[in-house]
């Protein structure tokens, strides 16, 4: 349980890097869902809550890009290197060899 909380705070404070609001709404919304639920003592349940973690943890570092605000109506997007992948164009028709 502890290993998994440092890893959503470890991802948290990479994805939101240099966002101070959202580094702290994130921190404050993990460690309130690992406070409420610290009381658990069924199996079931905890596994259940690790597994969600594990997912919330998987979806932050694979899907979620900063966003900045740089003028009226324009965003800059700010993907991490790990975000970045090659692209695979697509077609219709497959080509022949």
């Amino acid at each position: 349980v502890l290993k998994l909380f440092k890893l959503l705070h470890r991802t948290r404070q990479e994805v939101f890097k240099n966002d101070t609001r959202a580094l702290e709404a994130a921190r404050q919304k993990i460690n309130e869902e690992f406070k409420n639920n610290q009381d658990e003592t069924s199996e079931e349940k905890i596994n259940e809550l690790l597994k969600m973690a594990s997912d919330v943890e998987v979806v932050l570092r694979t899907s979620v890009i900063q966003a900045v605000h740089t003028d009226f109506n324009k965003i800059l997007l700010v993907p991490r290197k790990d975000l970045l992948q090659d692209n695979t164009p697509y077609f219709d028709k497959p080509t022949k060899k």
